[in-house]
């Protein structure tokens, strides 16, 4: 992790510093002059190909022009998640403005400006283009994407996204939570894709998604799940025997993760253990308590005052 700020440089040398030390080496865009008292903060981490970064700023823009990208290409794909403020991009005679939550993916073989607002705060990621669009291949014909803020999938890449520029993570852990990130972007952008043309990946991650959502509901079967995927049991349990593990049995172990949380969650130590194991799926109190001691080593009331 490297952190850029101005907060130690002077006013009148604040934006210059910006550009030369910040913009120019690390995304090779050519920022405009801003209003006065600019500040900014930049955090970035580097995995790989790929480059994580979250940033704060006073109102400014940046360009990326055609010289820059003929001084430093970039085969690659800059994702956009705002978590303040707004922003607006035109590229290729098209504009997006995107608000809190919003993200959107732009292509960096192509120019672009983009205005940011003031006391703005975005994550930002750079992925290969070939990650991108081997998952989704109908996105290479839109330089310029926003995801439907409706997608199922949504919140999950919200989530996995923030977890990326957190910094707390193993090249391990980022580079399957990377994988999980171009999954999930792929499936919130296949607006109009049935799941039986998409890869087996893509498929397995919206059974997983779908399943996540649901948890709750003690009816969630492989014919259910399936079903809202639009393909066979038979491609289901396919699907799942990639990961090792039967759907019965990441069911059930998925279940038990979700409350051996809730029951460490300080804010949940009102509830009863039997009302965090109906709200996780569980109907059988008897087949929940026999399976977290087998998962845990101890009872979900000892795992919970161990917590105290």
């Amino acid at each position: 992790m490297v952190t850029w700020t101005t907060d130690t440089v002077e006013a009148r040398e604040r934006f210059s510093y910006w550009r030369e030390m910040i913009c120019s080496t690390l995304f090779s865009i050519s920022p405009e002059a801003p209003a006065e008292r600019f500040s900014a903060r930049l955090t970035v981490r580097t995995s790989g190909r790929c480059r994580f970064a979250m940033c704060e700023s006073t109102s400014y823009e940046i360009i990326r022009t055609q010289r820059d990208i003929a001084r430093a290409p970039a085969d690659l794909y800059t994702v956009y998640l705002q978590r303040r403020g707004r922003t607006l991009i035109n590229q290729c005679n098209e504009s997006i403005e995107f608000q809190r939550n919003d993200i959107v993916l732009s292509d960096c073989r192509q120019p672009y400006r983009a205005t940011l607002s003031n006391d703005g705060h975005r994550a930002v990621a750079l992925l290969p283009r070939d990650m991108i669009e081997w998952r989704a291949p109908w996105l290479r014909h839109r330089p310029l994407s926003k995801l439907n803020a409706n997608s199922p999938f949504i919140e999950l890449a919200r989530q996995h996204f923030m977890h990326l520029v957190s910094g707390e993570l193993g090249e391990t852990e980022t580079s399957l939570l990377t994988d999980n990130l171009c999954n999930l972007l792929a499936l919130a952008s296949a607006t109009d894709i049935e799941p039986d043309r998409m890869r087996p990946e893509l498929q397995l991650q919206a059974m997983i998604a779908f399943c996540q959502q649901n948890l709750h509901k003690a009816e969630l079967t492989p014919q259910v799940v399936a079903a809202y995927c639009g393909v066979s049991v038979r491609t289901l349990h396919l699907r799942f025997k990639a990961l090792g593990q039967t759907f019965g049995t990441w069911l059930l172990e998925s279940r038990l993760n979700a409350c051996s949380r809730a029951l460490k969650d300080p804010f949940q130590q009102n509830r009863t253990i039997s009302e965090i194991a109906y709200s996780c799926g569980f109907n059988d109190l008897s087949h929940f308590n026999k399976s977290f001691r087998a998962r845990f080593g101890m009872s979900p009331r000892e795992w919970r005052l161990e917590c105290d």
